[in-house]
């Protein structure tokens, strides 16, 4: 389904295919032969989303523009299921697996790899070729890469890229309250929405 959102509209290829259970919402672009099949979500909240040719987004996966952070996905790359792609580059020919979250600012290079219920956290840099194993994250500028059960060593970078000013626009004294109260109001901007016809 194709919304129109915040007075932007969709643009599909005639070349791309959309499955009737996703929904492109807003300042999206679709390239020639790209798919987004059944689930998936592609959100132009409030920055664009731009997708190259031949990309394929599977299902459940979602994909989100954000405030000065565009979501720009380059040619021949793959989104796995269940994949969260926020406001981020991915270079072409890249790899995002299965569950894997990619946050706003990051810079994926060619032909990465974002492995299995990988992460790369906000601001972060992953070189062209470079690999995110399953479950590990990436983090920092240029990316360092950890298992998960390095915590105090990834928050030691992590706490230095402005995770909720990034994301939330927020200052680092912003309470949860703070933060849901504009989250709420800014989310429900899609009241306004109008579904297009196919």
């Amino acid at each position: 389904m194709l919304y129109e959102s915040r007075g932007a509209r969709p643009r599909v290829d005639p070349d791309a295919l959309v499955a009737a259970s996703a929904i492109v919402s807003g300042d999206v672009t679709i390239g020639p032969g790209s798919r987004v099949m059944h689930g998936a979500v592609l959100t132009a909240e409030d920055g664009p989303i731009v997708i190259g040719a031949n990309v394929v987004v599977l299902e459940n996966a979602v994909i989100r523009g954000r405030a000065g952070h565009a979501a720009i996905i380059g040619d021949e790359v793959m989104v796995g299921p269940h994949a969260h792609v926020n406001g981020c580059t991915v270079g072409s020919g890249a790899f995002i697996a299965t569950g894997a979250s990619v946050f706003p600012g990051a810079v994926i290079g060619e032909g990465a790899e974002v492995r299995i219920n990988a992460v790369v956290q906000v601001n972060t840099r992953l070189a062209a070729g470079a690999v995110v194993p399953i479950s590990w994250v990436a983090v920092g500028d240029p990316a360092q890469l950890f298992s998960p059960d390095r915590h105090d060593e990834i928050w030691a970078v992590q706490r230095t890229l402005d995770f909720v000013g990034t994301v939330y626009g927020a200052g680092n004294d912003a309470t949860m309250k703070d933060i849901m109260r504009s989250q709420s109001e800014f989310y429900g901007a899609h009241r306004e929405d109008t579904e297009l016809a196919g």
